[in-house]
């Protein structure tokens, strides 16, 4: 799309609205970022929690299900005692990890102006 683009070209289902559907819940980049960056693309589930300190369990498999719904982690089971999971980032995973990476350099760069943002209602930041 370009920039001016005809409004009808905005439909329901363009390309940029399911893009940021892939990332409507807060962790999803997160993960992304985690098991590229700390895991150089392959987690064990449990590994994947302790990275991402501040996430629930339910929270975590309900974004990895979401992830590899949408084709961005692949869920392989081992048949071991105790039972282990690994996520593995898929070509489009790992495609989408350069975007995420510019918004959180970014950020990086711009922290004291989004320090001095009020935070939203729903914030946990404080």
């Amino acid at each position: 799309m370009k920039t001016g683009s005809a409004e009808q070209e905005w439909r329901e289902d363009c390309a940029p609205r399911r893009v940021l559907e892939l990332f409507s819940t807060k962790w999803t980049s997160m993960v992304l970022h985690t098991l590229a960056v700390r895991h150089h693309g392959a987690a064990r589930s449990n590994a994947l929690h302790r990275s991402l300190p501040a996430i629930s369990r339910k929270m975590l498999v309900q974004t990895l299900r979401e992830m590899e719904s949408a084709g961005m982690v692949l869920r392989t089971e081992h048949a071991t005692v105790p039972p282990s999971v690994d996520y593995t980032l898929t070509p489009l995973g790992v495609q989408l990890v350069e975007p995420i990476e510019l918004i959180y350099d970014w950020a990086r760069r711009n922290a004291g102006a989004l320090d001095a943002l009020q935070p939203r209602a729903t914030s946990r930041r404080r």
